[in-house]
């Protein structure tokens, strides 16, 4: 759903009359609710399913997090005011918040994802709280006045390298994503022709950051679990073994990049609309096959650069088994969940739009 963040940007680019400005907006102007949706599920089931990573990266990498929520209330201001008669801020100011929730929010919510690859600055004491199984509760505090923004210029192991590539890797490819929109949901010649030109540079420059990123992973040390005495040690090229040892993993990774750079292709070559979803699943199979690299094979998925054995880990992070238990349970609704994601998606855009639906009456942007 972040192609929305995609549209952001492009749409400055592509419209050269007001009428084309227009039409692109209100096409973006019908997604962006969803992708609030999208982020307040990842909290809430963040939270429930690993409360100590909850705790730990949005309490402590506090600005990071702030800065994202931010952007994305000013996103919803721009576009629910910036046509509303009377506007005193005037329509190019909400334009700007726009491109820079287009450029920070991807580039920060993945260079945050980038951490758990690389270091971040935090330990975890023993309290002296205690829960209702008279355990002591653990209390995680961060260690630089940045409260997460290090991780832009953190040296250790080049981790900065790392963590923006991803960055920047995930902000093109969410404009990829729009680009790819534009061609098949607006009818719009001229427009589309505008759209087609972009997606090779574009292209081009995901593909150099993304490949930087995977190098980088695969050529570093990384976290490894003794899942007997539940320590953290550094393994060389534990990522790449992760890879390698876990042919699912292998597969959503190869398949998705295929599947992004089939659609371009595609078009770029056979000028077809169709099977546009093979680029949003594609995505999705390398954005998974991202998490999954740290999330099996006895790994660490959120490692402490100040505390080595202060690492979360899927033993340390995890919620209480009755908690993990009603989780379960809950995942049983994924299905009707995504029924009605892909029921919403074709409410909301399964007709092609041109110019004159801006003459109809629906909600403006």
């Amino acid at each position: 759903m972040m192609f929305v963040q995609g549209w952001q940007v492009i749409y400055n680019i592509l419209w050269k009359t007001d009428k084309e400005k227009n039409l692109i907006l209100n096409a973006i102007g019908k997604h962006y609710k969803l992708t609030f949706s999208v982020f307040v599920t990842f909290g809430w089931a963040t939270f429930a399913s690993f409360p100590a990573f909850y705790a730990t990266s949005f309490g402590g990498a506090y600005f990071v997090w702030m800065a994202i929520l931010f952007l994305m209330i000013v996103q919803a201001v721009a576009y629910e005011y910036r046509s509303k008669p009377n506007n005193f801020l005037g329509k190019k100011t909400y334009d700007v918040f726009l491109f820079l929730n287009w450029f920070f929010v991807p580039l920060l919510l993945w260079v945050a994802v980038a951490t758990f690859f690389t270091w971040s600055n935090f330990v975890i004491e023993t309290s002296n709280l205690v829960n209702y199984a008279g355990q002591n509760i653990h209390i995680a505090s961060w260690t630089t006045p940045f409260y997460g923004l290090e991780a832009l210029w953190n040296t250790n192991q080049l981790a900065f390298i790392t963590n923006i590539s991803l960055g920047l890797a995930i902000t093109f490819l969410v404009q990829i994503l729009a680009l790819l929109y534009v061609i098949h949901h607006i009818k719009d010649k001229v427009l589309v022709e505008r759209a087609s030109k972009m997606l090779i540079p574009v292209s081009g420059i995901f593909l150099l950051a993304f490949l930087t990123f995977v190098f980088k992973i695969l050529t570093i040390s990384g976290f490894a679990v003794d899942s007997d005495l539940l320590i953290v040690n550094m393994e060389s090229y534990k990522y790449l073994n992760n890879l390698i040892s876990n042919h699912f993993t292998h597969f959503l990774f190869l398949s998705g990049t295929l599947l992004v750079l089939v659609w371009i292709w595609l078009w770029i070559l056979k000028k077809s609309r169709n099977w546009f979803w093979l680029s949003g699943l594609g995505a999705f199979f390398v954005v998974l096959s991202v998490f999954l690299l740290v999330w099996f094979n006895n790994t660490s998925f959120y490692p402490s650069q100040v505390d080595l054995q202060s690492s979360l880990t899927i033993y340390n992070a995890s919620s209480s088994y009755y908690t993990l238990i009603v989780m379960s349970y809950v995942s049983l609704m994924l299905p009707f969940v995504l029924a009605y994601i892909i029921w919403a998606w074709r409410t909301i855009a399964g007709e092609q739009m041109k110019k004159t639906d801006l003459n109809k009456g629906l909600e403006h942007y």
